[in-house]
């Protein structure tokens, strides 16, 4: 391939190779059709390939033939904890992508949730990055299978969307190494990722795509990558230092694409002897061994995969994700599952119970095949002898008509994005004569049925590319209504379906409370099979629910959603490993999630090398234990492997996620589960040695269902 890499590039002009770099529409690079080369085709987004565009302009293409299948969210994917379904999710995916002819797909998102006010956490994992990487790996072995490249996003530490083109993101190397940078090493190392994105932000004082340190030191040469990186859409700001460093394409937002930094401009300072053209030569490899990999050169081309999308295969696909992603938050006197039978008159009250979400959110928009909402799931599955109705409960103010040019074409403009540098209002209606007027019309309805659900939450008001939230409270006045309804059905089920955390203020009266992220095109079949007992929930939290944003790290200190500059000064201390080390109270915390069934841990067993553990063992370290279901009906549980010091210390989290197992079980089955751990799992980053480092000591081994829910601990005493 190299040779063949070598072949084609001495025959391309200055020109060619230009135009290989940079935009020659909004979404495609330019080919060289002498030389058989084509042009090259990307595509937003990481919950569905987006709706196609005009070439040059962000105004629709008009077509009827690009609805696709609408995938759970990134959120919704962490979930689940089940790698099987993150690689049968990026399938979907890769194969959609493939069969609208598309050759890269912007995903997956995979930047650490720092704070849950940023607007685009719901594209994201989760803020662990141990799992991060994990379900990571799993998403690009799916996409690329089918002949399409991933692209991994937002490299690196693109942690709010405030001032996201200019602001100066100040990490220490410790947190860079041990928080931010994890999950994408296991992307481009253990994943194969062909293509990683580079971020808007600054990263310590150097634009992501323009950052030597990141692109050349660590991606470069630590890491071995040799795929293509990609800027995000106008994240290049300067021709001769984008030219330096291992920046492949750049990409935009305008149409001005002869003029973008990496077109004429650098052709200028070739021709003025300011930059050698080796720089380019090196930049089109890159594109070019990427297109091997996708057969898109050469012989291969004939045994590319055609893809396909809107199968029924990968409707079921994403019908599965959508069940696991489900969380039971809450069931006080086990009162869920609901009973059918024992329901002649049923009321669902609340906009998210028959809003649809596919259209909005940014550039993870798209246009759904279908979408069945939480209203129409329960109808589908109760049937005609329970009569379901619905109220909204509040008031969303009706949108002016949108224009068909997509929000995209002034994203750079930075007067525009100025504007939108404030958080985004908390609207509440509740006080009008409309909004009371709702309120009552819902504890009318709720009054005279027999079972009352609640499905509120957020929208892509909230959950967007471009803004961040201003607070952790639900908008419209939803926990008004909430409270309001509580007071005449005690026993109300709340149903949240968000992107994000929100506040729960009436969480301790509530007798059962179930999440669901934006969770695709059968976010409604979902919820309803959970609710009805057809599916046992078996989602798990992939981030910490706070009571409320000032229990927040980000919170306590400040630093987020500021506009100019922005300190991690949490450092390491990041989710879960904050309210954990710190004892600070959660409302929900990583990694919890009830079932209808009961699991027991039991049996644990430590050994080192096949032996038992000793102060000079060495080679993976083996954990095993037994699961069991002591339930009335089959399950699924995750075991969680946490690693933490013995004795407690101010530098290190006391937890630190390094292993998990997904199983089902049958009631009354057990099952032994194995995991391994090797003496990286212990390490930490030492900023002297510039590497990572295993302390001699005693290393706590927590197998838990919860980072809070600790069934069993072993010891591991480690001596260098």
């Amino acid at each position: 391939m190299e040779q063949k890499i070598e072949q084609l590039l001495s025959q391309l002009t200055l020109e060619e190779k230009l135009d290989m770099i940079h935009g020659a529409g909004l979404f495609r690079t330019e080919g060289v059709e002498r030389l058989d080369i084509p042009a090259f085709y990307f595509s937003d987004g990481p919950h569905g390939v987006r709706a196609e565009f005009q070439n040059s302009k962000w105004i629709s293409a008009g077509n009827d033939d690009d609805y696709v299948s609408y995938l759970p969210c990134n959120s919704a994917l962490a979930s689940t904890w089940n790698r099987e379904l993150a690689y049968a999710s990026g399938s979907v995916l890769g194969e959609e992508a493939r069969g609208r002819g598309k050759d890269m797909i912007l995903a997956p998102g995979i930047n650490i949730k720092r704070s849950p006010l940023c607007g685009r956490n719901f594209e994201y994992l989760t803020e662990d990055p141990y799992l991060a990487g994990e379900m990571a790996i799993q998403i690009i072995k799916g996409i690329q299978q089918h002949d399409v490249s991933a692209c991994v996003k937002h490299f690196a530490v693109n942690s709010q969307e405030t001032d996201r083109l200019m602001v100066d993101t100040l990490v220490d190397e410790r947190t860079l190494r041990e928080i931010y940078l994890p999950a994408f090493k296991k992307a481009v190392q253990e994943g194969g990722s062909y293509s990683i994105m580079g971020a808007y932000n600054k990263l310590n004082g150097e634009h992501c795509c323009e950052n030597p340190v990141l692109l050349d030191e660590i991606l470069r040469k630590e890491w071995g990558f040799d795929g293509t990186v990609v800027s995000d859409w106008a994240a290049v700001h300067r021709t001769k230092e984008a030219a330096e460093v291992s920046l492949d394409v750049e990409m935009s937002v305008t149409d001005d694409f002869d003029n973008y930094y990496l077109a004429n401009p650098l052709k200028e300072l070739i021709q003025k002897g300011e930059i050698e053209e080796k720089l380019v030569d090196n930049k089109v490899r890159n594109i070019l061994r990427m297109m091997y990999r996708l057969k898109m050169l050469g012989e291969e081309k004939t045994l590319r995969s055609s893809g396909a999308y809107n199968t029924p295969e990968n409707r079921k696909a994403m019908l599965a994700v959508a069940r696991e992603s489900v969380i039971l938050l809450k069931n006080e006197n086990k009162k869920l599952p609901l009973e059918p039978k024992n329901m002649k008159k049923i009321a669902m009250i609340g906009q998210n119970a028959r809003m649809l979400h596919a259209n909005g959110g940014g550039s993870s928009e798209i246009k759904a095949l279908y979408e069945i909402n939480p209203l129409m799931g329960m109808k589908m599955l109760l049937g005609g002898n329970t009569k379901v109705c619905y109220a909204p409960g509040y008031m969303i103010p009706t949108k002016e008509q949108e224009s068909e040019v997509n929000w995209q074409q002034d994203s750079v403009n930075l007067e525009t994005m100025a504007a939108v540098q404030v958080p985004v209002e908390l609207r509440d209606f509740t006080d009008t004569e409309e909004g009371k007027r709702l309120l009552e019309e819902a504890v009318a309805l709720a009054k005279e049925c027999d079972e009352v659900i609640f499905v509120g939450g957020l929208n892509h008001d909230y959950d967007t590319e471009g803004n961040d939230r201003g607070t952790m409270k639900l908008p419209y006045g939803q926990d008004k209504v909430i409270e309001a309804l509580l007071q005449v059905k005690p026993d109300m089920t709340i149903v949240i379906v968000a992107g994000s955390p929100v506040e729960m203020p009436w969480k301790n009266q509530a007798k059962a409370i179930v999440w669901s992220y934006y969770a695709g095109m059968e976010t409604g079949t979902a919820l309803a099979e959970v609710l009805l007992g057809k599916v046992n929930p078996s989602g798990k939290l992939a981030e910490t629910f706070p009571y409320t944003y000032e229990d927040t790290p980000t919170g306590k200190n400040g630093e987020f959603g500021k506009p100019g500059k922005v300190e991690h000064k949490e450092g390491v201390f990041v989710g879960y490993r904050y309210y954990e080390s710190k004892e600070v109270e959660t409302s929900y915390c990583f990694g919890y999630g009830l079932s209808y069934t009961e699991f027991v841990l039991e049996d644990l067993a430590v050994s080192a090398d096949g032996g038992s553990v000793s102060k000079d063992a060495t080679g993976d370290i083996c954990v095993s234990l037994t699961v069991r279901n002591i339930g009335s009906r089959e399950g699924a549980e995750v075991i969680q492997l946490y690693t933490g010091p013995a004795e407690k210390s101010d530098e290190h989290p006391v937890k630190e996620l390094k292993n998990f197992v997904k199983i089902s079980l049958e009631a009354g089955e057990s099952k032994k589960v194995e995991m391994k751990l090797t003496a990286e799992d212990f390490a930490h980053y030492d900023i002297e040695k510039k590497a990572f480092v295993t302390k001699p000591g005693v290393y706590k081994i927590m197998m838990c269902t919860s980072v809070q829910d600790i069934g069993l601990v072993g010891e591991w005493n480690y001596q260098n």
